[in-house]
């Protein structure tokens, strides 16, 4: 029975990229071949030679808002942050409060701009609803006063340079909290070569909640679950989709996220697709819908390394960040990415 524990290495702090490299697409790219159980590397630009022209790209287009709001508690004066979730309406958000003891129904909470916040209803796991007021167009007022939520293992304030490079070229749906992180490392030239091979590229939302931070919780890998993360898949991809298993191309999944959403539904519909998944993808797993991952390098004892070892094998994945930091590799978000095929 797999645990938590086999999913954790240690990792040198000063392998977590703190900024993403000086051009996108500029990156260090491991390729790992499961079937030969072999390993090689070369810049990420290159990656348009390595996918065929009856395969399928798959990108999510989830855009990440500017979901962080730091601010103080009206009475006590003390420190609150709020992390901007889900919208309900103009002024209505489901946030999560930091810290969680501040978040009482009633409690109000101030912020630049002369924007305020009131919180409707506590919710679970340090969440709640809170309404937003100000003096002028609050929607507006939301976007300035907040800052693009940035990961907690890098360890600086947000800055301009993360609003465009914390954002992948191709986002087009506000709604994430964190960036689809594999998808970070196209530009518009590595994908119009792509294209020009033939290459199916495809798009899919899923809107990256907070969990895709937070540890597992139990020890016994079969015993965590995900929250809910919401997504929309089009009629126009699952067609495309279609034709790629038809012509026996591979469906290549950019990232965790394309590959969850996936996984948790029937390719074979006629019809656009929405909803929301919670699946937990953890050893041992059938893939049904994805055949070759691009995916960054994951923190230890996350949902996302349990992905990712579930399709390449956990051991060979362990072998490969072994080698990853040997070879001085960047990790987590702003860090090097590997192609497993």
């Amino acid at each position: 029975m797999l645990t938590k524990s086999d999913l954790m290495y240690d990792l040198p702090e000063e392998l977590i990229a703190q900024h993403p490299p000086k051009l996108r697409g500029s990156c260090r790219l491991m390729i790992l071949d499961r079937k030969e159980r072999s390993f090689s590397e070369i810049e990420f630009s290159g990656i348009s030679d390595l996918i065929n022209p009856n395969d399928a790209l798959v990108l999510n287009d989830t855009r990440v808002i500017r979901a962080r709001l730091k601010g103080t508690r009206k009475i006590t004066g003390g420190a609150v942050e709020l992390l901007l979730l889900e919208k309900v309406t103009s002024v209505l958000w489901k946030t999560m409060v930091r810290p969680g003891r501040r978040c009482r129904t009633g409690s109000v909470f101030s912020f630049d701009h002369n924007l305020h916040a009131t919180v409707i209803e506590e919710l679970n796991m340090g969440r709640a609803l809170v309404e937003f007021s100000s003096d002028g167009q609050t929607e507006d007022l939301l976007h300035k006063a907040g800052t693009v939520p940035i990961p907690p293992y890098i360890k600086r304030p947000s800055d301009e340079m993360d609003n465009v490079r914390y954002q992948t070229v191709f986002a087009q749906n506000d709604g994430a909290v964190a960036a689809p992180t594999a998808g970070l490392h196209f530009t518009p030239e590595i994908l119009q070569r792509i294209q020009k091979t033939g290459t199916s590229i495809d798009y899919l939302t899923l809107h990256v909640g907070p969990g895709t931070f937070q540890p597992l919780r139990n020890e016994i890998l079969a015993d965590n679950t995900m929250e809910e993360e919401r997504y929309d898949i089009s009629s126009q991809t699952l067609n495309s989709l279609k034709k790629c298993r038809e012509k026996q191309g591979k469906v290549i999944a950019v990232g965790t996220t394309v590959t969850r959403t996936l996984e948790s539904i029937d390719i074979h519909s006629d019809k656009n697709l929405s909803g929301s998944t919670s699946i937990f993808i953890h050893p041992p797993y059938k893939f049904r819908n994805v055949d070759v991952l691009l995916t960054n390098f994951h923190l230890p004892g996350s949902s996302l390394i349990s992905l990712v070892g579930s399709f390449a094998g956990l051991d060979l994945i362990m072998e490969a960040y072994r080698k990853a930091i040997d070879s001085k590799f960047m990790f987590y978000s702003y860090g090097d990415a590997m192609l497993i095929i």
